[in-house]
Formats: C-alpha cells, structure tokens, sequence
C-alpha cells in the first residue's frame, strides 16, 4: 500500500456558518475560525474541511454558488481568508474547500446570461428541454421535493435541478464549462489550498435520454437515472489530468448512488480519479419506504457489515473515508450512541471507533464535545430548506403533525447545524448578536468551557486518541477484521501488521456486557471508563488492547 499524507492525516469539517461568530451579526465567519484557530489546533487534527465560503444568495445555505471566486462578505474578506491558510499551514494544518459544480446558483453570471435567449453563448452551461404533455420534461424529483424542472417563461423552455429550483444542474457535456471549472480549481490551489471535498460529484454526468423513472422514489431515481452517468469516470480523469495532478492535494468525493461494488472506480490509485469517498450508504441505512423523514432501526450487525463489506471494496488498491455526521445527517452521538444517559461513554465509543478505523477519520465540529440533536418545538425555529419543505408539505397533505416534527426532531439537518456550543453565556457563547439559528437549548450543560475542566472531557479524550493514532502507523495502514460479525452489541474488530495489533473492543448498548475470552488479549492501553472491570464491558465501554 502506498504511504502518503492524506491516508495519515485526521479531518476536522467546519460548517463556517454555525462555527463562531466574530462581529455580532449572528453567523460565523472566517475570522472567528481564526479566532479558534489554537483550539482546533490543540485538538490535534491536521486537515481541515472548510464548507462554502465563496459569494451566494444561501437559498441551501452557501451550496448555490453565484461567484466561485469571490468570498461571501458574510463570511468576510479574502484577505480574512488568506490570513487563515497562512495561520493553518503554519501550525502543519491543511485545507480543503467545497468544489460545488454539479450545479451553480440561477443567480450566477452564467446563468443569468443563459436565461436571457436559446441563442446566448451560455444558454449551453445549463440543461434546458421543452416540456412534455403541458408539464416537465420528465417526472424525476428533485432532492428536496417537487419536480427537478422549472419552467422559464422567458424562452419557454424548462431547466434541470437537482436540488433547489435556485440550483439549476450544470451541463458538463460542453467543453467549455469543464474548462472554466478547471480555471476556477487552478485558482484556489494556487492560492495553496490543499485540495477538495467535491459535492455530489457523482451526480455530474447525465444520462442524456432523460427517461420517465417507473418508480416513485427518490432513491431508486437516484440510484438509477442520476448517479454514475455514462462520462462521469471520463469527466473525473479529464479533471485529474488537466488539474488535480499537477498539485500535491487530496481530493474526497460525496457520491451519492456510489455502491460498494464500484467504488474502485473513483477511487483505486490506477484510476487516477479521486484520492477517496465519503461513503453515504450508512447515512442512508435508516431511511425507510418514505425517505429519510420514514426512519427506521439500523441494527449494529448490519452497521459492521456495511464497514466490513467497503473496507473489503475499497481493498488496498483505493482508500475511504470515515464518518459518522457531517452537515447533512444527524449527530454521530444521538444517531448511533446514547446522549442522555451515557453521553460522555458513547461520545467517547464513537470517537474510538472513528480513530481506529482504517480510512481517514473525519470529525464533525462540535462532536470533540459530544454535542447532540436539537429538537425545538416551533417549526419557525428551524432553516433548513429540506425540513421546512418537508414541514410544509405534510401540513398540506393532513399529516400528524405531532409525528412530523418528531421525524424533523431525529433526521433534520438544522441539528448539526445549531452554532457550537463555546460557553453557557448567551446564545452558547457563539455570538453576541441574534444567531441566524437558535442554540441548542443542551449548551447550558455541553459546552467547549465545561467540557474541558470536567475530569471526564470528550476534548481531553480525543486529544489522547488523535495522539495515539498518530503513534502508530499501524490504525492507518494496517488490516481490519471483523472478529464478532453476527454479536448484536458488540463491535469487536483487530487492526495488525506483521503479527502485531490491537483489539478494539465497542459495546454499542447500555447494558452491562460479559467480554468473550478469545478477544480479549492481554495489554489494555485505552478505555473511556477508568474504573473498567477485568471480564465486563460497561455501556458504551470502549477499549483498545495490544497483542
């Protein structure tokens, strides 16, 4: 297996917007990372994600692009952005910023010029159809409700979106799009960004007969009329060749409809694609019949399979990445742990499995606290276009509303993106202004403040992990097996090399487990309990054993 940074290298994403607010105004900005910049820093990662910055009209919150040079005053200045390349590269820290070119804003240069006629120089930077039998071109949804076509009077035509209707899809079928795309990589990189987390990059090629879907669902449509189109791999290698191998970055792709069994595509070293994916198999797991507001149980066997089955696709020809939130799912802590009674324990379980995992770990902000879902009881309170169209839609249809706002409560996305929780001052200490959204009501007791003078500090136990992990190149390049494939509570899986390891050992309940004899070897050097028993798992007991 090739050795190289980014296979080392430990991820920390910031959603800019909710991260620290430094002029009052209620939304974070570029100089209150800055301002943190010693805290992230202290925490020991060495990459950062940085969501989007650049200039938009945040219809869906900085991911509709109307200047992909330009930074938005909102967040601050360019020189506020340099000056924090400089602070990270300095402090042996690189960045990686959203690419977000499936689609731009429809208040972007191109795509007001596009509007304008059929025959504008850039009517083809965009996906325009006549419609069919009075409506849309086709019956495919878009990603946050209602059709993925609007109908633009001006020239009677309809154009594709994904997303939002202020989302229209780029067409990367002409040339002369790819080429600004690339001009506009250039730029960033040579400024020194150290690569790109590339936004439903899977999604970028489309199938050009723009067929009526047979089923009424949005993960089918996906799957099957929107990811992996035909010139997405030849897309991907013209973008390698033409940019992202002239540089020494990383590059991590969001592939929705990306399975296991084509993985390698995008991501094996020969390809000359992409460096790794964020694989959303698992954020998806325990989306039902009904889409992600029909939730369903996602048992812990077919949790270690999913792991299992990628880290075997991935092999040691590609290389993944391991999450467990982001700005789009729910918090690791409420999805997959315990954050009432065993806060502390399964915070400090998941991080253990996130750092022990072969892959590079990505650690969503505010996670390094064990901060949890939010659930506010008025719908006013939330931000989210997906949630609020969602909201919207069941009142029309005479849902329970009772029951709709307890399906926002575990599967909106406004509840990773509450403002950190720096303090118990007002407003969690995030800003001294009206937040763009409400603090989760928890900061009072889960805060950066608290945390780290508690003698059981989440922060304090990441540090160690991120230390640890870093001592021993075996938790990167080292094997993974799943030793305890069909046990419904424990996650027991070995990391070795050359005869040597460790065991990791995860009680995924709140009960009070035996440990089986054959797993458990001699050396413990980690539990998130300091009073752990000799033969019993805790709950939430997390421990890691050299052999």
């Amino acid at each position: 297996m090739n050795k190289i940074w980014w296979k080392e290298s430990i991820m920390y994403q910031i959603y800019p917007r909710s991260f620290k607010d430094s002029n009052g105004d209620g939304i974070g900005d570029i100089r209150g990372i800055i301002e943190k910049v010693d805290y992230i820093a202290g925490l020991g990662v060495d990459l950062i994600w940085l969501g989007p910055v650049y200039e938009s009209p945040n219809d869906d919150n900085g991911y509709d692009i109307s200047d992909y040079y330009k930074i938005h005053p909102e967040f601050g200045t360019m020189a506020d952005f340099k000056e924090l390349l400089t602070l990270l590269h300095d402090r042996g820290i690189r960045l990686i910023m959203d690419l977000v070119v499936n689609h731009s804003s429809d208040e972007h240069h191109w795509f007001e010029e596009a509007r304008k006629s059929k025959d504008n120089p850039y009517r083809d930077y965009y996906i325009w159809k006549e419609g069919k039998d009075g409506g849309p071109p086709n019956n495919w949804q878009a990603f946050f409700g209602g059709p993925a076509w609007h109908y633009d009077e001006a020239t009677e035509e309809w154009y594709h979106h994904l997303f939002t209707v202020k989302q229209p899809d780029l067409n990367w079928e002409n040339p002369k799009l790819r080429a600004e795309i690339y001009k506009m990589m250039q730029h960033w990189l040579d400024m020194g960004v150290d690569g790109f987390r590339m936004d439903v990059i899977s999604l970028i090629s489309k199938r050009l007969e723009y067929q009526d879907t047979p089923v009424d669902n949005l993960m089918y449509q996906v799957n099957n009329y929107n990811a992996n189109g035909p010139r997405i791999h030849e897309f991907l290698k013209e973008m390698n060749q033409e940019v992202l191998s002239k540089y020494d970055i990383m590059t991590v792709g969001e592939g929705p409809g990306i399975t296991k069994e084509l993985a390698h595509k995008y991501i094996g070293e020969s390809r000359k694609e992409l460096n790794m994916l964020f694989q959303l198999e698992l954020m998806f797991k325990d989306n039902g019949p009904g889409g992600k507001f029909d939730v369903q149980e996602v048992k812990l066997v077919d949790f270690k399979k999913l792991f299992r089955d990628w880290d075997a696709a991935v092999g040691t020809d590609g290389w993944n990445n391991i999450f467990l939130d982001n700005h789009d799912f729910p918090r690791m802590i409420s999805r997959f742990g315990n954050d009432r009674e065993y806060r502390y324990a399964s915070a400090t379980l998941l991080a253990t499995f996130l750092l022990t995992m072969r892959g590079t770990p990505c650690i969503y902000m505010g996670s390094e606290i064990g901060m949890g879902n939010v659930a506010f009881d008025n719908i006013d309170d939330y931000r989210d276009i997906e949630t609020l169209h969602y909201h919207s839609t069941s009142l029309d249809a005479g849902a329970d509303m009772d029951d709709v706002m307890r399906r926002i409560h575990i599967q909106g996305r406004d509840n990773v993106r509450t403002p950190i929780q720096w303090s118990d001052d007002e407003h969690a200490g995030f800003t001294t202004g009206a937040p763009w959204i409400k603090a989760n009501p928890e900061y009072h007791q889960v805060n950066v403040e608290k945390d780290k003078l508690s003698n059981r500090s989440i922060y304090a136990y990441y540090q160690e992990l991120i230390e640890l992990r870093k001592s021993d190149e075996l938790f990167v390049y080292g094997g993974f097996e799943d030793l305890m494939p069909d046990d419904p509570n424990i996650y027991c899986y070995k990391r070795s090399m050359d005869g040597t390891g460790y065991t990791i050992l995860l009680n995924f309940s709140d009960a009070e487990l035996v440990i089986p004899k054959e797993h458990k070897t001699e050396v413990l050097i980690k539990s998130n309990y300091q009073d752990a028993k000799d033969d019993k798992l805790k709950p939430w007991e997390s421990r890691i054993y050299k052999f």
